[in-house]
């Protein structure tokens, strides 16, 4: 699924930039809309959350990930710097789904699903390329951070209960790029950006030899968002 979303953004965006490139329409859409000092919109997207895991000492089996797809929508909020710069606060709400295995525990105990919803805070610095007819590119990257909604932090049951823990607050630097088009009636922007936490975000059980947390010596999300932007 993932790849057939990446295949047709790829597709729209080259289409719709080899018309602006190689034709000689010169109408250009919404001719003042980077004039204006402040923006708004909303975009809607999709994700793919992955753990990134470091060991204490160098375990027979890694722990195994299993990556699905989720869901992200949130709000846009645009302060023009300059003819090639702007500044952008995109608070939104990210659902996603992952489910550890660890080899080293018997199968009847060694499947954790986890779950999470994040509030999600990214400000980010937008860098962009002239202008060609109604086609503009560019890069984006910055920090952010999120609350895991559903992170277990404050649960007292632990992995010997069947609970995975997590720490509720997370840092992130994210990176990505992106196409903006110019259409009649509005502004539309598919983008790809990766986003990679900082901090260590597991809730370690009780024990301090657990089979679950006793061996990691950090855990963090790794992931990638597809997101479409309407402004």
């Amino acid at each position: 699924m993932k790849k057939v979303i990446l295949v047709l953004t790829f597709l729209l965006g080259f289409q719709y930039t080899n018309a602006q490139l190689f034709t000689k329409e010169k109408i250009r859409n919404l001719e003042n809309f980077d004039k204006k000092r402040w923006s708004w919109g909303y975009f809607l997207g999709f994700n793919s959350y992955d753990f990134k895991f470091d060991y204490k000492e160098h375990p027979t089996n890694d722990i195994l990930v299993e990556k699905s797809l989720g869901f992200n929508v949130g709000l846009i909020g645009n302060l023009r710097l300059n003819d090639y710069f702007d500044l952008r606060l995109e608070p939104g709400v990210v659902f996603s789904n992952r489910n550890l295995t660890y080899p080293d525990i018997p199968e009847d105990d060694n499947f954790r699903e986890v779950r999470s919803t994040y509030v999600h805070i990214p400000l980010l610095v937008k860098f962009s390329t002239k202008r060609i007819n109604n086609f503009k590119p560019f890069i984006v990257g910055g920090v952010s951070t999120s609350i895991n909604l559903s992170s277990n932090e404050k649960n007292p049951d632990d992995n010997s209960a069947g609970e995975f823990r997590m720490m509720q607050s997370t840092y992130y630097y994210e990176v990505g790029f992106g196409i903006d088009l110019y259409l009649f009636f509005f502004k539309f922007s598919p983008s790809i950006r990766g986003v990679f936490a900082i901090n260590d975000e597991l809730k370690r059980d009780v024990d301090h030899n657990s089979p679950y947390t006793g061996n990691i010596d950090q855990m963090s999300t790794r992931g990638i968002f597809i997101n479409f932007t309407f402004q």
